[in-house]
């Protein structure tokens, strides 16, 4: 049986436990403490540590960009000079094609993640990530700028990580089938005994990719700390793809955006070479930066700059390009796609930071 005690009978108030005085004087003494704090310290001051680092990441990719184009003012000026005396509406097919190619990249990025990405910020994002792209090397800038971006939306960091794994393997791959395409239907455009590399370049080709691969497996095997992450990661990255490729959108966004990238890129590169007299057809350039990033794409340099141009040049000259035109024309290419969208583009970084976006 349970039965009720008659707290309306008691007599009087409830007896309260007076505090320790001790208690009492500390709790008091904290009060003018709290006051006479300094509002340097406080968290909502512009000049506490957290709002400092934030003003400082804002302020990053600008400063990175003045000290770039310090160092390599001598190329923005060149392929000023050259573009000045070009044909404009050339220049602006040129343009127009390398807004489409960041759409690209943000649809090849949405067909590379299950989750469903609003797309203005996701593109701005990707425009963002252009910017930071062109300062760190092998495309740490841009996927570092994605995975804050993914995180912000609410992906988990396994998936987020996943997705840039998947986006970075259907890119290549999509760019080999373009190659092998190409060749197929135009072979007698390939001068094999000039452009193939020989038998040293691809052997220590083969040795770099087998002792990553060989590094990676002991690695997994042998550190314990690394094991769990490692196959946490793989599950994940083969369960997304798995569920992605059940999904005809995602299939037509990642593979063909994926192989749409390399024609824009190449689009791009004709418009500037048609502005400036390029004697190729669109054919041959394409060819040329197929085969190109193929041969020099996996050189660790910011934006692809440097090894990337270089063998493009020696690959248009060696489809009958005079040398100063085809330098003229990558110079062309990269000041359109590069300079020109850099100030904006590391503004937009600036203001998805400031506005914790990323």
């Amino acid at each position: 049986m349970s039965s009720s005690l008659p707290l309306s009978d008691l007599p009087g108030p409830l007896p309260t436990c007076p505090l320790p005085a001790v208690a009492t004087a500390s709790a008091v003494a904290a009060v003018p403490a709290a006051a006479a704090r300094s509002p340097l310290a406080s968290a909502g001051s512009p000049f506490a540590p957290a709002c400092l680092a934030r003003h400082a990441l804002t302020l990053l990719p600008l400063l990175l960009i003045g000290a770039w184009a310090a160092a390599d003012w001598h190329t923005v000026r060149d392929g000023a000079a050259r573009l000045a005396s070009a044909d404009p509406w050339w220049l602006l097919a040129g343009l127009f094609f390398t807004c489409t190619g960041w759409v690209c990249a943000a649809v090849v990025r949405q067909g590379a993640i299950p989750d469903r990405l609003p797309p203005g910020l996701l593109l701005a994002s990707q425009f963002a990530a252009g910017a930071a792209n062109q300062v760190l090397p092998a495309s740490i800038g841009a996927h570092a700028v994605t995975l804050r971006f993914l995180q912000s939306q609410g992906v988990p960091l396994a998936r987020g990580t996943a997705s840039l794994a998947l986006y970075s393997l259907a890119k290549p791959v999509a760019k080999t089938v373009v190659l092998l395409g190409f060749l197929v239907a135009f072979p007698e455009l390939l001068h094999l005994g000039e452009l193939v590399p020989d038998r040293r370049t691809s052997v220590l080709v083969a040795a770099a990719v087998v002792t990553a691969l060989v590094t990676a497996a002991v690695l997994m095997t042998t550190v314990r700390a690394l094991r769990r992450p490692l196959l946490g990661f793989v599950r994940t990255a083969l369960t997304d793809a798995r569920i992605l490729h059940t999904r005809p959108s995602r299939v037509l966004a990642l593979w063909g955006g994926a192989a749409a990238t390399p024609l824009l890129q190449a689009s791009v590169i004709a418009s500037v070479g048609f502005a400036l007299g390029l004697p190729l057809s669109w054919t041959q350039v394409t060819l040329a930066l197929l085969l190109a990033s193929t041969a020099v794409g996996a050189v660790p340099a910011p934006g692809g700059i440097g090894p990337v141009d270089a063998a493009l040049v020696f690959t248009m000259v060696t489809f009958g390009a005079p040398t100063g035109l085809a330098a003229a024309t990558v110079i062309g290419y990269r000041v359109l796609t590069v300079w020109v969208p850099l100030l904006p583009g590391a503004l937009v970084l600036s203001i998805m930071v400031q506005r914790k976006i990323l």
